[in-house]
Order: structure tokens, then C-alpha cells, then sequence
């Protein structure tokens, strides 16, 4: 089905703290000592049981046909490694996200992003064969909460980020 695909160019900005306010947060290191932020406050793993774990995706080109998300809780990425990676993202609150609601942001080395309950994502992407990020999200989250909204059946496309 992918052949009749329109292809839908996604351009991909740099990561900042206030484009990225409306999906959540971004995590930046701090001085150890330093006080809990406003930024931290946003994660919330309390309708469930905590899953902290290494996750290994392999291959993934920034395309995409789908968008998902969660909304029982937060969750936090991060790419282990010194790399820079993609995410794109439509608010939380969109019953179905249209092709104008997704943004896609490069985040560059040692940052983490925590994206609010319902966030639609998609990625993380990369030009590595192959990567590894920290994921914190709760332990069902992708069996009992994980919604999908499908851009190729509702507009006939495949999203494409550029500018990585």
C-alpha cells in the first residue's frame, strides 16, 4: 500500500524548551545538589508501575505512517550514546491529529524529553543502524495504552521528516 502513498515532507527544527512546551519537556544535565524544577513535575508514572528499562530499536528512517499515544501517563527518551535523534510530535488533546498538528524535532546528545499524557508521537529516528534510549513510561503501557491514529488510511499519506 505504501506505493500509493502521497509523501508528506515534515520539516524536522532544532529543540527548544518553549517550541517544545506544548508536547512537554526537555531534561538537560544539572549540577548534582541542584533543586527539583518545574520541568521535572511534569513526569507522572502513578497510574501504574514504573517501567525504566533500555530500549533497542534498530533501523529507524525517518518515515512514518502512523502516530500513537499514551495517555496514562508521561514518557521520557533519551538516546544512550553521544547522537542526535528525532521525534515528531502533535499535541495532547487532538482527538486525531492532521498533517498541520505534527512538528518533528532533532534532539540533540544528552537530552532527555518528557512528553505529557496524550501526546501524539512518532520515532525516535536516527541515521544510526541501530540504537539504544532510556525509557520511562509504565509497564503496560504498550499493551493497555497505546492508542494509534493511521495518517496513511485518514489522508493517504506517508510522513517523511526532513532537514535532520
Amino acid at each position: 500500500m505504501t506505493d500509493t502513498l502521497t509523501t508528506h515532507h515534515l520539516s524536522a527544527e532544532p529543540l527548544t524548551a518553549s517550541a517544545f512546551e506544548p508536547y512537554g519537556v526537555l531534561l538537560t544535565p544539572m549540577e548534582d545538589g541542584t533543586p527539583f524544577t518545574a520541568e521535572e513535575a511534569v513526569l507522572d508514572v502513578s497510574n501504574g508501575i514504573p517501567r525504566f528499562y533500555l530500549m533497542h530499536l534498530d533501523d529507524k528512517a525517518p518515515e512514518f505512517v502512523r502516530v500513537t499515544r499514551h495517555l496514562e501517563t508521561t514518557q521520557t527518551l533519551m538516546a544512550v550514546g553521544d547522537v542526535e535523534w528525532t521525534i515528531a510530535v502533535a499535541a495532547p488533546g487532538i482527538e486525531e491529529p492532521t498533517l498541520d498538528d505534527l512538528r518533528a524535532f532533532r534532539i540533540p546528545p544528552r537530552t532527555a524529553i518528557t512528553m505529557r499524557k496524550g501526546t501524539w508521537h512518532a520515532g525516535p529516528f536516527f541515521a544510526e543502524p541501530s540504537m539504544d534510549f532510556v525509557n520511562l513510561e509504565l509497564d503496560d503501557t504498550n499493551v493497555s495504552d497505546h492508542h494509534n491514529h493511521r495518517l496513511d488510511d485518514a489522508y493517504g499519506v506517508r510522513v517523511v521528516i526532513v532537514g535532520e
